[in-house]
């Protein structure tokens, strides 16, 4: 949904927002319920990858480069929500740099309901790049309590920085193995339930190598136009055609207002020949 650091906390004694509950149909529930009713706190024995985006209805990601024109309050706190369950975020470099991703969890209350529920008090931010292409002034890497582990096929290193980091190395020529990079993450720091925000071309390569779980899908009431082939009017997805399409199943649906956000489970697609993928332009 895009790197928006917004609280959903309210403001003065409000009332928490409520979502309606479309499928399944139910009472209004809150941010909390809702991510209680999605399972996320429960670690699985395997793992479960969640891609979490945002889209216009007609299918743009972005407005001007940047996905927060087209969110809302209830998608902002529907993100922050997914956040506070999960063991990892994973984003692409470029996500990170234009929205200049900061702490995942600046609220400090929110990193002791974490603790309690036996979690980290944030989840390891997961930075997929080939050449390490990220500037030090990128806030998530001057952050001294940021745990960030970067996916990359380079065997080089970033200068150093504020936020503890480690390296996933996996892949070659900037061409990174997510498959490989994945497993890293969970043998070595015990990563189950990941979400990733992005961009599309990442999300792209976790679908053609059936890497992905679940899409979470905000479908904002707005109407852009322009051509994908521009470079700004980005898709939720950008690299290809995927071959053969990938099927999903709608388990969800909540609103707020004219914004839906829905629930896919994702077909299991059959397997990519790596050797067929075209590099990925996320790599950077």
């Amino acid at each position: 949904m895009g790197a928006h650091e917004q609280s959903e906390s309210p403001a003065g004694g409000e009332q928490p927002l409520r979502l309606q509950c479309l499928l399944p149909a139910g009472d209004p529930a809150t941010i909390a319920e809702v991510i209680e009713q999605f399972g996320l706190w429960s670690r699985p024995a395997g793992s479960r990858l969640i891609l979490n985006m945002v889209s216009t209805t007609d299918g743009r990601a972005t407005l001007d480069g940047r996905s927060g024109p087209i969110s809302a309050a209830a998608d902002r706190a529907l993100f922050h929500g997914l956040r506070m369950a999960v063991d990892a975020v994973l984003v692409g470099a470029g996500t990170v740099r234009t929205e200049r991703y900061g702490r995942l969890i600046p609220d400090e209350s929110r990193r002791r309901l974490r603790q309690e529920r036996g979690l980290p008090q944030e989840p390891l931010a997961c930075i997929v790049s080939g050449r390490l292409a990220l500037e030090g002034d990128i806030p998530l890497l001057a952050e001294p309590a940021a745990r960030v582990a970067i996916l990359t096929s380079s065997a080089a290193s970033l200068p150093d920085t504020g936020a503890q980091v480690d390296y996933v190395r996996a892949g070659a020529g900037g061409a990174i193995d997510l498959a490989a990079g994945l497993e890293q993450l969970r043998e070595r720091f015990d990563v189950h339930t990941v979400l990733c925000e992005g961009g599309p071309h990442l999300g792209y390569q976790l679908l053609a190598h059936g890497l992905l779980d679940e899409l979470f899908l905000t479908l904002s009431p707005t109407l852009a136009g322009g051509e994908p082939a521009g470079g700004e009017a980005l898709r939720i997805l950008a690299g290809g055609e995927l071959q053969p399409p990938v099927g999903l199943e709608l388990v969800g649906a909540l609103a707020s207002g004219s914004y839906l956000f829905l629930r896919y489970a994702v077909s299991a697609p059959e397997r990519v020949s790596r050797e067929t993928m075209p590099s990925s332009s996320l790599a950077r």
